[in-house]
């Protein structure tokens, strides 16, 4: 019991996506993987960085996301960055469809996780941000660490 709640948890988070987009809004997808796929992403094997997802023929697809041939596969190993099918309802399909078609939205995975043995991708509603947009956001990041610096080092009489 103790065994499968260590491997339940967070594989890869996409920090970079916080830095380079508004997220609007989140939601949670299920990925379908081969079983090859599955023990790479137990290890740890996989990159976000320049990953995507897009409706396609009225299914959505995570692209670009590069999952490493297991070790101890064999010949039957997975090709590392082939498109994979995200599993989501007729409904969020179509939501997602219409607001995909809106201009500047795109889809962008923020995380890659197990939820109770099952692989997860938390899909990000994102809109890019312009240079002026991430100094802004810099900014506040450092004003909110100066401001929790100063009052952990306060001292009181």
């Amino acid at each position: 019991m103790t065994e499968k709640k260590e491997l339940d948890g967070l594989v890869v988070s996409n920090r970079k996506a916080f830095h380079e987009y508004f997220i609007l809004e989140k939601m949670e997808a299920g990925i379908s993987l081969l079983g090859t796929e599955v023990k790479s992403l137990r290890n740890g094997r996989i990159n976000l960085k320049d990953s995507f997802a897009r409706v396609d023929q009225g299914q959505v697809y995570l692209y670009n996301c590069h999952i490493s041939p297991y070790s101890h596969g064999n010949i039957a190993n997975h090709e590392p960055t082939r498109r994979r099918k995200l599993l989501l309802s007729k409904k969020e399909i179509w939501r997602l469809f219409g607001k995909t078609r809106e201009k500047g939205l795109t889809l962008i995975p923020l995380k890659v996780y197990f939820k109770r043995g099952w692989a997860k991708v938390e899909l990000g509603l994102a809109k890019g941000k312009h240079l002026h947009d991430k100094r802004e956001t810099a900014a506040k990041k450092s004003a909110q660490r100066e401001i929790e610096r100063a009052v952990r080092n306060k001292t009181t009489f």
